[in-house]
C-alpha cells in the first residue's frame, strides 16, 4: 500500500514533547489510518429531520364542515387554474403526502388534499369507522360543501386505502364531474394476501417518539420514506402528542379499525375496470396483477406505468416523477377544468365556483 497519498498530521497536532511521542509509538501498533486527522464534528443529525412547513408546497389550508354532522375535514389547496386533481392518502399518512408533488401540478392544475377521517386535522364523529362506504361518502360530501352543484371536472387520485375509495367513489359513479381516476400502488391480490400481515407489522412499528424530528428520522431510516423533505412535511401531520407518556404517537389508529380492512380491497380490480372514466394505474416496482387487471391492460383498459427506484408511497419517494405523470395524464385525456376538451368544440361558458 502507497503511504503517500495519505494525509499526514498537521505541525501542530505532532508538536509537544519527544519523549511522548515516542512513548505512544511503542504503546499504539503501526497503522496506515494512525496518521488520518480526527474529522471534524458534524452538525446534529436531527437537524437533518427538521419538519418543513406546508406552506411551501401548498397554497392555503381549509376546515371543510359537513353539514348536519360534527364531521369537519381538513384540505389543503394549490392551483387556480385547470381541472382539481383531487387527493387522497393512504392509511396512516395524510394529506400532506402530497405536498411535494402538488407544487408542481398546482403550476397546471388545482390541486386538493383531503386529510382522511382518523387522519390529519380531521375530526370526525366516529374516527374508527373506517369503512369504504363511510369513507366514500365523506369524501363525496366534501367535494359537495365545498363546490356545491356544479363541480369542476375531478381527477381523482388515490394512493393505497386512498386509492381503493378513489375507485369505489369512481364506481359508484358519485361525483358526477369525475374526469379521470389515478390509482397508486394497490391491486387487490397483493393487498389482500398482506391482510394477515397487517396487524404484525402495525404493532412491531415504533410507537412513541421523543421529538418529531424522531420520528421522521424513524421514517426515513425504517425503510417507510425514502425523501427526507416529503418526510419532513408529510409527518408531523400523521402524529399526535400524548400528554401522558410526554411523547408522540401515530394519530391515526389503524389497529383498532382491521374489521374494516377487508371491505376496501374486496373486488377491487373489477370495480376500477367498472369505472368508465379514463384510468392510470402507477404501481412501485413489479407488482403482480390479477387475472382480470392483465386481461384489463392487454384490452386496454387503462394505463400502467411501473415507477422503478421507490417504495409504497410513489408520491412522496419521487414527487417530481408522479407530478409529471399525473399532469401528463391530464393532457393525454383533455381533461381540462369542466371535463374532456374536444378541439374545434366550444363549450358554453360555466362561472367558476
Amino acid at each position: 500500500m502507497d503511504s503517500s497519498n495519505l494525509t499526514t498530521l498537521s505541525e501542530e497536532e505532532t508538536s509537544g514533547s519527544e519523549d511522548q511521542h515516542q512513548h505512544q509509538q511503542q504503546q499504539q501498533p503501526g497503522s496506515a489510518f494512525a496518521s488520518i486527522p480526527i474529522r471534524p464534528p458534524t452538525p446534529s443529525s436531527l437537524q437533518k429531520y427538521v419538519p418543513l412547513d406546508w406552506s411551501a408546497y401548498f397554497d392555503r389550508e381549509d376546515d371543510i364542515r359537513i353539514k348536519d354532522t360534527e364531521n369537519v375535514f381538513h384540505v389543503y389547496m394549490a392551483g387556480t387554474e385547470g381541472p382539481v386533481v383531487f387527493c387522497l392518502h393512504g392509511g396512516g399518512y395524510s394529506g400532506l403526502s402530497f405536498a411535494l408533488a402538488a407544487s408542481i401540478i398546482k403550476e397546471k392544475a388545482r390541486v386538493v388534499a383531503m386529510d382522511m377521517r382518523g387522519h390529519g386535522k380531521s375530526s370526525a364523529e366516529n374516527e374508527l369507522d373506517l369503512s369504504i362506504e363511510t369513507m366514500c361518502d365523506d369524501v363525496v360530501a366534501v367535494v359537495k360543501e365545498m363546490y356545491g352543484d356544479s363541480p369542476p371536472a375531478i381527477v381523482l387520485v388515490g394512493h393505497s386505502m386512498g386509492g381503493s375509495v378513489a375507485v369505489h367513489v369512481a364506481a359508484k359513479k358519485s361525483l358526477p364531474s369525475l374526469a379521470g381516476l389515478i390509482v397508486v400502488d394497490v391491486v387487490e391480490g397483493t393487498a389482500m394476501a398482506s391482510l394477515i400481515h397487517m396487524q404484525k407489522i402495525l404493532s412491531s412499528r415504533m410507537q412513541h417518539f421523543s421529538s418529531i424530528e424522531k420520528a421522521i428520522e424513524w421514517s426515513i431510516k425504517g425503510g417507510s420514506l425514502r425523501n427526507v423533505d416529503s418526510a419532513r412535511v408529510s409527518i408531523p401531520a400523521t402524529l399526535k402528542y400524548d400528554d401522558s407518556k410526554k411523547c408522540y404517537t401515530h394519530r391515526a389508529r389503524l389497529v383498532e379499525t382491521e374489521q374494516y380492512w377487508r371491505g376496501w380491497y374486496e373486488g377491487l380490480s373489477e370495480k376500477y375496470l367498472s369505472c368508465t372514466a379514463p384510468k392510470l394505474l402507477l404501481l412501485a416496482g413489479t407488482d403482480r396483477l390479477d387475472r382480470a387487471l392483465t386481461i384489463g391492460q392487454m384490452q386496454g383498459k387503462f394505463q400502467m406505468v411501473v415507477v422503478r427506484h421507490t417504495g409504497h408511497a410513489i408520491q412522496e419517494d419521487v414527487p417530481e416523477e408522479f407530478a409529471t405523470l399525473v399532469l401528463n395524464f391530464i393532457s393525454r385525456n383533455r381533461i381540462g377544468p369542466h371535463g374532456v376538451e374536444i378541439p374545434g368544440l366550444r363549450r358554453p361558458f360555466q362561472p367558476q365556483p
